[in-house]
């Protein structure tokens, strides 16, 4: 919440360069962007009349700017734009699974659930990895639940990072890989992946892997690209692990959400990777419940005994009534997972339809709820000032991919969520037609 000591200008976001930023930091110390921050990204701290915090605060959080998701969804509810921005679907989610969490406030225990998680989730979990991925997990040594997928990556993390670790990331990536990394006293070393197809290349791998590397940060499919990596983009980043005997720490949360006849493989099953993996998936995508946060980490014993004890200090237990209807859902019957996979395909077909009939060069969705625009054509080189005129002059927000990367930011791009109602993406398809009446 903001107070009026310290509020942040959403639209200072779009304003100026890093040199012009204030921020809100202890009497005296200088203003400065975080390393491998775009100056784009700082929002401007204003500074009411009001006393001010004597204490300094850690700068990995205190100095982190106001997100781009939360500025683009604040530009939306002020303008009335339609907001393809937030990863979030307009879907109640099934109703089935949404019963069951109700019944089992009303019928079933509401004190402090075991910390690894209700015993009936952890043989859920181990049950449907087992039919859907041919993983074999020990539900009761190899699988812990958790408050959402965030948090299974923060404890992991802090579980196996010591100060000076490298920490190996792929961007685009998820925006909180980043501080959580430092905070934990890991330092990035970034593989830049490039569209359309945000492949791995061993030249790539190789500059990034060195003999400090402790972890690597995977996240498949990958978001925002939308592109599902390959078996010999999974073999080649196995082979690195091995050879500089690292971790990875797999964020897999969409893996259900795949199209056109694909399917997920989780790193973990390449060779030589179970003892060194951490998987993580999220009831929030699996089900279209993107604020359940209920999570479900899997690893070897030897990894899961630690990784459970920073769990035990983070949030130690999950609501059980989520777990309890998250364990039934889990054991639907295969018509539900690709009936999902099916209903958010043909929003994704028929948002790109669209697209392309304007004359927007799409490229390509293999997953997540997300699909992206090149904008070259447009003779845009921002994306940033892209979005910000889509959302004040044509009332659509979006994302400019450039904010998911730390260097060697992609200029061109801009990402829109498809998971939403027909009259949602129509709504938004009439109003960027106004876009490339523009640029004709």
């Amino acid at each position: 919440m903001m107070t009026d000591e310290c509020q942040f200008s959403s639209a200072s976001i779009f304003q100026g360069s890093g040199s012009d930023v204030r921020r809100h930091t202890r009497p005296g110390a200088p203003a400065a962007v975080l390393p491998g921050q775009e100056p784009w990204l700082v929002a401007k701290a204003v500074i009411g009349t009001g006393p001010q915090p004597t204490t300094a605060m850690n700068p990995i959080f205190a100095e982190l700017p106001t997100t781009i998701f939360e500025v683009m969804s604040r530009h939306a509810r002020d303008t009335g734009a339609v907001n393809l921005g937030q990863g979030f679907p307009d879907d109640p989610g099934p109703e089935d699974v949404r019963r069951k969490a109700a019944e089992a406030v009303i019928e079933g225990w509401n004190q402090y659930p075991p910390m690894m998680g209700l015993p009936e989730l952890r043989h859920a979990v181990s049950e449907h990895y087992r039919h859907w991925q041919a993983l074999d997990f020990d539900p009761e040594a190899e699988v812990m639940i958790t408050s959402g997928a965030t948090e299974a990556l923060a404890g992991a993390l802090l579980a196996l990072i010591e100060p000076g670790d490298e920490i190996v990331l792929f961007e685009p990536m998820y925006d909180a890989y980043l501080p959580l990394v430092r905070r934990a006293g890991g330092i990035p070393r970034f593989v830049t992946l490039k569209p359309p197809r945000f492949a791995l290349t061993e030249e790539a791998l190789a500059q990034a892997f060195g003999p400090r590397t402790r972890a690597v940060l995977f996240n498949n499919p990958l978001n925002p690209a939308a592109t599902l990596f390959s078996p010999e983009d999974l073999d080649l980043l196995a082979s690195f692990c091995r050879r500089f005997d690292a971790i990875a720490i797999c964020d897999e949360v969409w893996e259900h959400v795949v199209f056109d006849g694909r399917r997920h493989q989780p790193l973990m099953s390449c060779e030589g990777m179970w003892e060194r993996t951490i998987k993580i998936g999220s009831a929030g995508k699996i089900f279209n419940l993107t604020g359940w946060k209920v999570g479900f980490v899997c690893a070897a014993p030897a990894i899961m005994r630690v990784l459970a004890k920073a769990h035990q200090f983070l949030t130690f237990t999950t609501p059980p009534n989520l777990q309890a209807a998250v364990a039934y859902g889990l054991m639907k019957e295969d018509g539900y997972f690709e009936s999902l996979r099916r209903d958010l395909a043909r929003s994704r077909d028929r948002f790109t339809t669209g697209l392309t009939d304007l004359g927007f060069d799409v490229i390509p969705s293999e997953g997540t709820y997300f699909l992206n625009i090149d904008i070259a054509r447009f003779g845009d080189a921002d994306d940033v000032a892209f979005c910000r005129r889509l959302v004040l002059e044509h009332g659509v927000a979006a994302i400019p991919v450039s904010a998911f990367y730390a260097e060697g930011a992609v200029k061109n791009v801009v990402r829109f969520c498809f998971a939403k109602r027909d009259e949602t993406l129509d709504a938004a398809l009439e109003r960027l037609s106004g876009v490339v009446r523009q640029a004709a």
